[in-house]
């Protein structure tokens, strides 16, 4: 098959083990980042199998109608940025492993590493330090602080982990549905809500974005927050609801915000003030970025690309649409 790969802005694919799975295919990786149709309709015209690169490009009704080569769409996870009935409209089958059980390592980590660098102000210390004016403050130990981890599902629970080999004190909050799995398992949950943003030190969210998580976190559970405690978000920013973390940044409730995601990406304006906020970790949606990760995910993502060329397609989304096959 002629498949074609967006998004790989490192040119990383080709460099890891999982991409010899795509031998005997006609491949084309693009490094570049383009939403412009009319440029991902002319690079993408002799495309069969199309490979997306997380959520990074969106894939249209607009764009399919100009692609009548199209037969596949393989890629991982979740896919709000997929028109799905456009794809069966135009006998596109989507193809997405949701991987419900394997582990979240990547985002795990820098989940845990934005913590730590929240707690001992990090960054800010390196930049007294190159300015010359040594210690900037008194930073937190973890140990015996309390992580508010929102939603329960396989990243928080790794993040769990990480948190008691730390000694911290881990308690929950969620969905009706997550509390209640998080309940049976005999984890701690927080007596309500309001409880669970006001005694947390630390809390992060750990959810997916979909239509009914969507601004789930509000400018009152933000606000409930005590200044010394930390907001940390390597999800999705549609979780939170729209002006929520400038109202926090403004009250200084909670004191710090460590974030990996933003409303806008890629993020390229070098002055967008939440960036540059003082008490604000950033980092450029990198969660999922390493190689150990990637590999993981791409080798299901190139399974179902074989799949489909040996006539026998898996994890299908819109199993309707094989009638282009």
């Amino acid at each position: 098959m002629k498949v074609h790969i967006l998004d790989d802005w490192f040119d990383t694919l080709r460099t890891l083990p999982s991409f010899a799975q795509l031998q005997g295919h006609e491949v084309r990786v693009w490094t570049d980042h383009t939403e412009d149709i009319d440029t991902l309709a002319r690079r993408l015209q002799e495309a069969e199998a199309l490979v997306l690169f997380r959520e990074r490009t969106p894939v249209t009704a607009a764009l399919l109608e100009r692609l009548p080569g199209l037969k596949l769409i393989s890629q991982r996870s979740v896919y709000p940025h997929v028109d799905v009935p456009a794809c069966t409209a135009n006998g596109v089958l989507l193809c997405s492993n949701m991987h419900s059980d394997t582990p979240s390592v990547a985002a795990s980590e820098l989940t845990f590493a934005l913590m730590l660098a929240s707690a001992r102000q990090i960054p800010q210390q390196m930049a007294s330090l190159r300015a010359g004016h040594w210690q900037m403050g008194v930073g937190q130990t973890l140990a015996g602080r309390r992580l508010g981890l929102y939603g329960y599902g396989r990243i928080a629970k790794q993040v769990a982990v990480y948190a008691q080999a730390f000694g911290m004190k881990v308690w929950w909050w969620g969905s009706d549905e997550g509390r209640a799995r998080a309940r049976a398992d005999g984890a701690e949950l927080a007596p309500d809500r309001a409880r669970f943003f006001a005694d947390s030190d630390f809390v992060s969210l750990n959810v997916r974005l979909k239509p009914a998580t969507r601004g789930i976190i509000t400018a009152e559970d933000l606000l409930g927050m005590k200044p010394s405690a930390s907001f940390i978000n390597t999800s999705r920013s549609g979780l939170v609801a729209p002006g929520a973390l400038d109202k926090a940044l403004e009250a200084g409730r909670p004191g710090r915000l460590a974030l990996d995601v933003f409303d806008t990406e890629p993020l390229t304006d070098a002055k967008d003030p939440l960036v540059n906020h003082p008490s604000v970790i950033a980092t450029p949606h990198i969660g999922y970025v390493t190689e150990d990760e990637l590999d993981m995910q791409f080798a299901d993502i190139y399974d179902q690309i074989n799949a489909y060329a040996e006539g026998a397609p898996i994890h299908m989304i819109n199993p309707e649409a094989r009638g282009g096959q």
